[in-house]
């Protein structure tokens, strides 16, 4: 993914702690690394991307921490990217990241947290529905509490597009992921999480490019026993148009839910369907014993075939898995 960096001046009463030797009695001064990055993806955001950057810069400018806001725009196809140079000036706490052909907004994630600067890395949307304003909230949260290692905003209602499709669908997905996870989940897709970068590290090879890159983020922490608080939050109707496409991206979602239990924890998985088969098989070998004089049909011997042979793959898996963590 090729992409350019803008970097903005360091505003005068920013903290300085560090120093580079540049050459021969020459020494150059770099700012502290901020406790908190903003990562913000934009596509197409030209009509209010100037205000979601106030909103969540006042908030920040007034929490007390130091931070950055990572500005990540997805090859917009409007003027977001021209608006996002003509006031970098007036963000001192701004970086800006664009990209050269459009990556999704997993991807922008995905680069954001890699780049990122801060110990401690928020997620957010740009398109005006999540509160912003409380991102420190989830700041504090995570300091208040350092056996949590991500907090996620649950929203208490859907205001998004085509929310006929929007609310089943997100259900159905939540209750699969929380069977499959064993863990209850008030919302496994949220936009809007704070969590610690050092942890995050060895899942972002996971992220997918779209949508779903936060439903990975979640069940990989969960997957990997790192604890996920939920803080309720509101949601409010989109400003501009919406990406979301119920059908595809809902698809996406529980292939994604699946993906990582799968690489994570294949016996979750694999196991119940693999007894099933075989319940099913020597239920039937006892019908086939009783009504064709101790005869067995083929139907049922490939029953309990298939069941043995699901139970093999499952515990394979697991043995891939456990020697992955192991590395």
């Amino acid at each position: 993914m090729s992409v350019s960096v803008v970097r903005a001046s360091v505003s005068p009463g920013a903290p300085v702690l560090n120093r580079q030797q540049t050459g021969v009695g020459s020494v150059a001064e770099i700012p502290a690394a901020p406790y908190v990055t903003v990562v913000l993806p934009c596509y197409n955001e030209q009509d209010h991307i100037v205000r979601e950057l106030e909103r969540i810069t006042a908030a920040m400018d007034a929490s007390g921490y130091s931070y950055e806001l990572l500005v990540i725009d997805d090859k917009s196809t409007d003027n977001t990217l021209a608006l996002l140079r003509g006031v970098i000036h007036r963000f001192p706490k701004m970086r800006l990241i664009s990209f050269r052909r459009n990556g999704g907004s997993g991807t922008a994630r995905r680069i954001g947290t890699q780049d990122a600067r801060g110990t401690i890395v928020v997620w957010t949307d740009a398109d005006m529905t999540y509160p912003n304003e409380r991102i420190p909230e989830f700041v504090r949260h995570l300091d208040a509490h350092p056996d949590v290692d991500q907090v996620v905003g649950a929203r208490t209602t859907e205001e998004g597009t085509h929310k006929w499709a929007r609310v089943p669908a997100k259900w159905f997905i939540r209750m699969i992921a929380q069977r499959l996870s064993g863990m209850k989940i008030p919302d496994l897709n949220s936009g809007l999480r704070a969590f610690r970068r050092d942890i995050s590290l060895p899942y972002l090879r996971l992220l997918p490019s779209g949508f779903s890159c936060v439903t990975t983020i979640t069940m990989a922490f969960l997957s990997n026993q790192h604890p996920v608080d939920y803080i309720p939050i509101d949601y409010a109707k989109r400003s501009g148009k919406s990406k979301f496409h119920p059908f595809r991206d809902a698809r996406r979602y529980i292939l994604q839910v699946l993906r990582m239990v799968m690489y994570f924890d294949p016996i979750r998985v694999l196991m119940p369907i693999a007894l099933w088969i075989m319940g099913l098989g020597f239920v039937k070998l006892v019908v086939d014993l009783v009504r064709y004089d101790l005869r067995v049909t083929t139907s049922t011997l490939l029953a309990i075939l298939v069941g043995f042979q699901i139970v093999v793959l499952a515990l394979i898996g697991d043995l891939v898995a456990r020697s992955r963590s192991d590395n």
